[in-house]
């Protein structure tokens, strides 16, 4: 078996070790923070690692020293020291895995639709090699087809001695790597996370949101090269941040929403016309909002300026034991049987994966 099949099928055994795993990995997080480009690095527990152990040294080679037939190879004749441990050993082996290869095991676990970008798609210029020629830039020369063609020079013109296979390529000889320039159409996406971080938020809500964040991204990724990430705080005002910031700062002050979806919304009005982007806001709350006139204009500001412009709308609500969780009812009075606002009621950890599938299950 070559070293190829050896690596397809490790990896076949991650995969399915990861399914089999699949909640537990969603739900604790152990992803969350092992990005590195486009790959995680995955703990896998359980996995023993196959090892040489040598003996001692000075013990002579293959074969010799004490011992009579039916002696154990290899035991110690020793008494061991120290006390008995009570714990057992752990091997634990953590893995590279493509951020494209967990979308697709997201994607099979819930049963995931492929989304269809909508709107205009951008153009983007690439390069690629794909022949030889004649004449280019010595820093594209291909040394390989240059022997050849000098090669069969040689042997055309009877020059080529068996016995003394010297051969030596002269200028029109010279092969160089071609390319063309080809335009590939694709679409381009954005996600807006907006969350809430009033004093009721807390850390074990942000790691909530922090988790489902990760996943909802790994599988937008799959669908739109070049995918940005924007980030929205808010408590009674809001503000842009980095991600960063997003998922550590905490406020003690008064929650009003409608300063959130103010800003996504000149957010989307400045830089991500609805023609070319496809649009992805997701707000994350625990449903307390300063008064019920600003809800109001917060069902109005939904459904006249951001509704209309992009591919769905998500409102995640983050239990929280100081949360009243209404706005969420009010949500569902208005825009109960309209699909381009999902709603998801997340009451812990162990319900993240039920909320993705919320989520991403019309593939919009």
């Amino acid at each position: 078996m070559s070293i190829r099949e050896d690596h397809n099928r490790f990896k076949d055994i991650i995969k399915g070790r990861i399914k089999r795993e699949f909640k537990k990995y969603v739900s604790q997080g152990e992803m969350v923070g092992k990005q590195e480009n486009d790959y995680v690095k995955i703990p896998i527990p359980s996995i023993d690692l196959p090892r040489f152990k040598y003996g001692p040294k000075q013990s002579g080679g293959v074969g010799q020293g004490g011992g009579k037939p039916g002696d154990g190879v290899g035991e110690d004749s020793q008494d061991g020291e120290g006390q008995a441990g009570n714990e057992a050993g752990e091997h634990s082996l953590e893995v590279d895995v493509s951020l494209d290869e967990l979308a697709d095991i997201l994607g099979q676990e819930l049963e995931l639709p492929k989304i269809e970008p909508k709107g205009h798609k951008m153009d983007s210029e690439s390069i690629k090699y794909s022949g030889l020629s004649p004449v280019g830039p010595e820093g594209l020369r291909h040394f390989k087809a240059s022997f050849k063609e000098a090669l069969k020079r040689s042997i055309s013109a009877g020059e080529y001695d068996p016995k003394n296979p010297m051969v030596i390529p002269i200028k029109r000889d010279m092969r160089y790597r071609s390319y063309k320039t080809t335009v590939k159409p694709h679409a381009n996406a954005v996600v807006i996370y907006l969350m809430d971080v009033s004093g009721s938020m807390g850390s074990e809500q942000k790691d909530i949101v922090r988790t489902e964040s990760f996943w909802i991204n790994t599988w937008l990724k799959k669908h739109y090269k070049g995918l940005q990430t924007r980030f929205i705080i808010h408590d009674a005002a809001a503000k842009e941040v980095d991600e960063k910031t997003f998922f550590s700062t905490s406020e003690s002050g008064g929650t009003l929403i409608s300063s959130a979806l103010n800003l996504c919304k000149q957010m989307i009005d400045s830089d991500y016309p609805s023609s070319e982007w496809n649009i992805y806001p997701f707000h994350f709350s625990d449903g307390d909002n300063w008064s019920a006139e600003d809800t109001r204009y917060c069902i109005n500001l939904l459904k006249e300026g951001i509704l209309p412009r992009v591919n769905m709308f998500g409102y995640g609500q983050v239990e929280s034991k100081y949360g009243s969780g209404q706005f969420l009812k009010d949500l569902k009075s208005v825009f109960e049987d309209d699909e381009r606002l999902i709603m998801s009621r997340i009451e812990g950890k162990d319900k993240i994966l039920d909320s993705i599938k919320d989520f991403l299950g019309k593939g919009r």
